[in-house]
């Protein structure tokens, strides 16, 4: 089980922070809501590897049966390496872009506060909370948790489908040499 966690939640998690870091490399800045709407849509399009990791296991390491509590079990695990990948690659991509990105998000943030019609103080205040949210992303270890808090229930969500699915042996039954 172990092997196929390792196997389908690494490649799950590389492909979404690939995918994710080109695309906000090639989005201008001030389209953020597109990047995070395309980058979530990524996200569960490349947790479908989920589905395909647990059908695998089933498939090959258990003759084709499998119970819910063993296939949501395979992808849970699979959810967490590719939760742990994800928050990984994140930070390399966090650290080779010099961390423009939080910088360019909070400016823009900032901007839509500034058009806004709200008060002077309402303003302030919700300016004074965007520089508090770049200074706790300024520590890794938080700004570690947040990519595994935005990944790792979207994954859990796919293999609790997914296991509900495949614990039925005549769904995408396993293929018999023949």
């Amino acid at each position: 089980m172990f092997r196929y966690a390792i196997i389908f939640g690494s490649i799950a998690g590389a492909v979404v922070v690939t995918v994710m870091s080109i695309v906000l490399s090639l989005m201008d800045p001030d389209r953020f809501v597109l990047a995070e709407t395309l980058g979530y849509v990524t996200m569960i399009a490349t947790l479908g590897l989920i589905f395909i990791g647990i059908k695998r296991y089933r498939d090959a390491e258990r003759g084709g049966v499998i119970s819910f509590a063993g296939a949501f079990g395979v992808g849970a695990a699979m959810s967490a390496v590719a939760a742990i990948v994800f928050a990984l690659g994140w930070e390399v991509y966090m650290f080779a872009t010099d961390y423009a990105l939080t910088a360019d998000y909070a400016n823009s943030v900032i901007a839509a506060i500034e058009a806004d019609t709200l008060s002077a103080d309402e303003k302030a205040r919700q300016i004074a909370d965007v520089e508090a949210a770049v200074q706790l992303n300024r520590n890794p270890l938080f700004r570690f948790a947040i990519s595994l808090i935005e990944l790792f229930p979207v994954a859990l969500i796919v293999s609790l489908i997914s296991a509900f699915i495949l614990k039925n042996p005549k769904v995408l039954p396993a293929r018999t040499a023949g």
